[in-house]
């Protein structure tokens, strides 16, 4: 073998392990990128698992709300404001501010109520009307600002009615706000990384696409033809 192609064989040969070690590089960082999309696939699935269940079952009992009876239980507490609170709640209705600290936790060892310290009452000439709403009924109080007299009254409409309510977040609260928008994100995790999983498997799954545009199609059909 001349010496020109002994140097044409080494160039090939050198040429044939670069490849070589071009696509083991490559494989590397396709299996590092496919144990991290699993990883935070899985982590996300774990993480919305109970979540998702919840607002699937619920979905169908607000989708048949009209069908599923409730017994809402109405609950009446009585109580009189003592005398020495009487002076700051007139004057709180006289300036048409919040109640007072010390009216606020009068209010929540005698009737057992929690008051926020930004609730705004609805003044009136002797009365005050506090809105309670919560999930799965409603509340409301009134006091008479002359005589003190305190009434609190609370309708429950029943662990579907709260469970539905958690689902729509209605009168859930700013902790509750901010849990639905954290799942929400882990929901949009799951589903990107499970899209992406799908797209690096498709190959070997012909009925992959067909699948997930039967996914869009069925609802957009459905919402244009028989939502009007």
């Amino acid at each position: 073998m001349s010496t020109s192609e002994r140097l044409g064989a080494s160039a090939a040969g050198h040429d044939a392990a670069e490849a070589r070690a071009r696509a083991k590089r490559q494989a590397q960082r396709r299996a590092g990128f496919l144990r991290q999309i699993l990883r935070w696939h899985w982590i996300s699935a774990a993480i919305c698992l109970i979540g998702m269940l919840l607002f699937a079952i619920t979905g169908i009992t607000l989708n048949h709300a009209g069908s599923i009876p409730a017994t809402p239980r109405v609950t009446e507490r009585t109580a009189e404001l003592p005398p020495s609170l009487l002076p700051l709640l007139q004057a709180a209705e006289a300036d048409g501010t919040a109640l007072p600290q010390p009216v606020r936790a009068w209010i929540g060892e005698a009737l057992k109520v929690r008051v926020p310290a930004d609730a705004q009452p609805e003044w009136s000439p002797g009365e005050l009307y506090l809105a309670l709403p919560r999930p799965g009924g409603d509340a409301w109080l009134t006091l008479d600002t002359a005589a003190g007299e305190a009434i609190y009254e609370r309708t429950d409409r029943g662990v579907v009615a709260y469970l539905n309510d958690l689902h729509k977040g209605r009168n859930t609260g700013t902790a509750w706000m901010w849990f639905l928008d954290i799942f929400a994100i882990g929901c949009v995790v799951f589903c990107v990384t499970g899209l992406i999983l799908l797209q690096l498997h498709a190959h070997a799954r012909r009925s992959t696409w067909p699948l997930v545009g039967a996914g869009l199609i069925i609802p957009l059909l459905l919402a244009l033809l028989f939502i009007h």
